[in-house]
């Protein structure tokens, strides 16, 4: 299964005799799905369907999907109400028009609300029922186009997610081969910060010393969050082979990512491991951020 982003946009229309109908989709970023339907007056079997239709194919992000519909002109009826015009006419009549006023004209009352009724054909049920069919069968195109356009947005996230495991992998390995890590140069440096201690004239009991730089000694180990950041780094691996909507896992794994580099970062008294930790962080938030945009 490919991987796919939240974000995509997709267009479908169509035709049905006297009817033109377009669906448009967008969906961006979301931690859940959160679905806004707009659909005209009087097609609402049509909106109940179509709620069900998209939320089985999205499952997560904000999604954005709208329906117009519009008969065709030509089959549409215009009617005057010839008993609201004549008891309008019959009111002016009553009324003394100042000099300055002109009679009223005809396009003037045909403006009056309620004189002119533009009337719709009703369609009959079987065309009605064959109407919402196919409005939710080019609802199933745009649905099939926005998976499109998610999947190959997907393709190009999972290249550069792929690479930025890489760095993080690459930067975990250069920490592990340190040569500061060692024992003896941990040893080395301890002693040379005892004997400076010492240098001062302090009084210090040497086995209370040797346990706090034993103490120290295991503090500053990074072994453990060494470890966990490489199987951080394979499981990320496995569900970006993996593919489906996996965002939310790989948001929980780009966390204990950041948790261990920052972990790592804290415990190094190495200028160099620091250095390499700084750009573990900046490489982790990058991924990260691109994790967002995961389904």
């Amino acid at each position: 299964m490919s991987l796919a982003s939240m974000t995509g946009f997709a267009r479908a229309h169509d035709t049905l005799g006297p009817w033109r109908y377009a669906w448009e989709i967008k969906t961006v970023n979301a931690k859940g799905l959160d679905l806004r339907l707009r659909a005209p007056p009087n097609f609402d079997a049509v909106e109940v369907k179509a709620r069900a239709l998209i939320g089985g194919r999205v499952t997560r992000g904000a999604c954005f999907a709208g329906l117009t519909a519009k008969r065709d002109d030509s089959v549409v009826e215009t009617r005057v109400n010839r008993a609201a015009l004549e008891r309008l006419l019959k009111a002016l009549d009553d009324i003394p028009l100042h000099a300055s006023l002109r009679p009223a004209s005809l396009d003037g009352l045909l403006a009056v609300r309620g004189i002119v009724e533009i009337v719709e054909p009703e369609d009959d049920e079987e065309q009605r029922n064959a109407l919402d069919a196919q409005i939710l069968k080019t609802l199933a195109t745009a649905l099939d186009q926005l998976a499109a356009s998610r999947l190959a947005e997907g393709a190009a996230l999972s290249a550069v997610l792929t690479q930025r495991l890489d760095r993080i992998a690459g930067l975990t390995a250069q920490a592990e081969a340190l040569p500061g890590r060692g024992a003896e140069a941990v040893r080395a440096r301890l002693a040379q910060q005892v004997a400076a201690l010492l240098d001062t004239g302090a009084a210090f009991d040497p086995q209370r010393l040797h346990q706090e730089a034993v103490l120290l000694a295991v503090k500053a180990d990074i072994r453990e969050e060494l470890d966990r950041l490489k199987a951080h780094v394979g499981s990320a691996r496995d569900l970006l082979g993996k593919g489906g909507p996996v965002g939310r896992r790989l948001d929980f794994i780009a966390q204990e990512l950041s948790r261990e580099t920052n972990t790592l970062c804290a415990k190094s008294n190495d200028g160099a491991l620091t250095a390499i930790g700084l750009e573990l962080k900046i490489e982790v938030e990058q991924w990260r951020e691109q994790v967002q945009n995961i389904e």
